[in-house]
This record gives structure tokens, sequence and C-alpha cells, in this order.
């Protein structure tokens, strides 16, 4: 199953680049005046791990808010399996506006590459089942659009953006408002048009979720002797989303409980940045 590329809008991306080159940049390169005004060069980026490209957009947004004369020959696309040793891409132009962009571009190709590359890890775990694996909030501040995006770049799939487009009651929502049944007539009430899920941590609370008609739930820590007896239960009447203590050696026994969904952090929030390169010719 493929997954739907999130489409992140250029205002979002112009932003974060902003952020990130203000805050390396500052008031100016002063080792880049070094190197004369008037030099040009080329440079090559390449990658010394196998990995899934992602980042294009960010990468070259670096170099048209630093210097728009840059020119960048891409030799992958995103989504692409890379090899280690593999080139990525060329730039020609200013040394110094090369030399300024390249930190802050290669993070952002680095980590957003290693986003998709886990993604991609955790979506082939899963290829032989029905399950779709997804990511969840946990994700770098500032971020959230890009990792998504490179969570689907590798093959996952994006839970909801934030607090805003979906509705997911939690143990501190239902504390509050007093039982399941209430938090979910709350929501009905404010938000009719919406589907609500319920985190519930008991085959009890999935009773109860199910009773107030809760449109999906996530089972949260449930063990897979539970999971496999909360789907009998639901009868694929409602999905069912597992998530909790997911990584890559339990996620295909998980899968094969037959609940619909896995969502894990371990997506966005466990960053080791792929080993990229930048070289002069």
């Amino acid at each position: 199953m493929t997954a739907p590329v999130l489409n992140v809008p250029q205002s979002s991306i112009e932003e974060s680049v902003n952020m990130a080159i203000h805050e390396d940049v500052g008031d100016g390169d002063i080792t880049a005046q070094l190197i004369p005004e008037d030099e040009i060069a080329i440079a090559t980026v390449i990658t010394r791990e196998d990995c899934v490209l992602s980042g294009m957009d960010w990468f070259e947004e670096v170099f048209r808010q630093i210097d728009d004369e840059v020119l960048i020959e891409w030799l992958a696309e995103d989504g692409d399996n890379l090899v280690a040793g593999q080139t990525i891409c060329s730039l020609s132009g200013s040394s110094r506006s090369i030399l300024t962009g390249e930190r802050t571009a290669l993070n952002f190709l680095q980590t957003l590459s290693f986003t998709a590359t886990r993604s991609a890890a955790y979506a082939n775990a899963v290829a032989d089942t029905n399950t779709i694996v997804l990511d969840t909030r946990k994700t770098i501040p500032g971020l959230r659009l890009a990792q998504k995006y490179a969570v689907s770049c590798g093959g996952c799939q994006n839970h909801r953006i934030g607090l805003y487009d979906a509705i997911l009651i939690k143990e501190n929502h239902i504390l509050a408002c007093g039982s399941i049944q209430r938090a979910i007539e709350e929501a009905r009430i404010h938000n009719p048009e919406m589907p609500i899920e319920v985190e519930v941590e008991s085959i009890d609370e999935l009773n109860q979720a199910m009773a107030a008609e809760a449109n999906r739930v996530l089972l949260d820590n449930f063990d897979n002797k539970q999971l496999k007896q909360a789907v009998k239960i639901c009868g694929g009447k409602i999905p069912l989303e597992a998530s909790g203590n997911v990584t890559l050696d339990n996620i295909h026994d998980i899968a094969l409980t037959g609940v619909d969904f896995i969502s894990t952090g371990a997506l966005t929030k466990d960053i080791q940045a792929i080993d990229l390169s930048m070289r002069f010719s």
C-alpha cells in the first residue's frame, strides 16, 4: 500500500528555513568572507550510508533565500532508496553562498532523510499484512509538517497533524470529563461532524468506548493477547489502533493480531541524522 505524500505549504517551508538560517547565519557568515566574493564553485552532496531521501524542498529553499543564483541539479528524488556513496545532487554558484548555506541545508536533508529511512523500515516490517503504520505528534518542535512529510516519503502514513484537525480523547481528557461516555458526548457537542478516536487502557474501557459509539479506538500498551481479544470483540465494527512500546522487533507480531493501525513516535522522535557530505570539486 502506497502512503499518500503530505503536501506541505510553501509558506511553511519558507518559515522553517528562514528561522534555521537566522539562527546559523545571524548578522553574517564571517568565515565565508575569507573567500573572494566573485569566486564560483561546484559542489556535490553524497550519502555515506543507505537511506531514503527526503527534504529536497527545504534544501532548495535554503539556497533560494541565501542566493537564488546557486543552481542545484538533483540526481535523485524524495522517496528514492539511495546506497552509500551515491551522489544526491550537485550545486554551482558563489563559493561564499554555498558555504554559508551548506550546514543548514544538510541539516534539513539529513534529518528528514533519517525520518523517511526509519519510516521505510517500519512500513516494510508490516508489508505482508493489512496494517498501516502511523506517526504521532512526537516531532521536533518547529518541524512538524516537515517530519510528517518525511514519514510519508518513507511509506508510512500520518495520524493527525496537530490538536486542531482531529479529536483524540486520552486518559486525562476522560478523567477531566468524568467518563468515556461523557467525554464523547462533549466532543460531539463541540464538533458534531468530526470523527472521534478514544484511547483506552483495558478491555473494559474498550467496551465503554464502543457503547458510546466512538469512531476509532486506540489500544494503549495492550499486549498481543489483549490486542487479539480486542480485535475479536470489535469484529471489524470500528478501526483499532495499537500504540505503546512499538519497535522494529515487535511491530510485525503486533500487526498479526489484526489491528488496523499501529502508531509509533519512533518515526519522528528518535533521530540520528543520515551521514551526508558536501564537497567542493
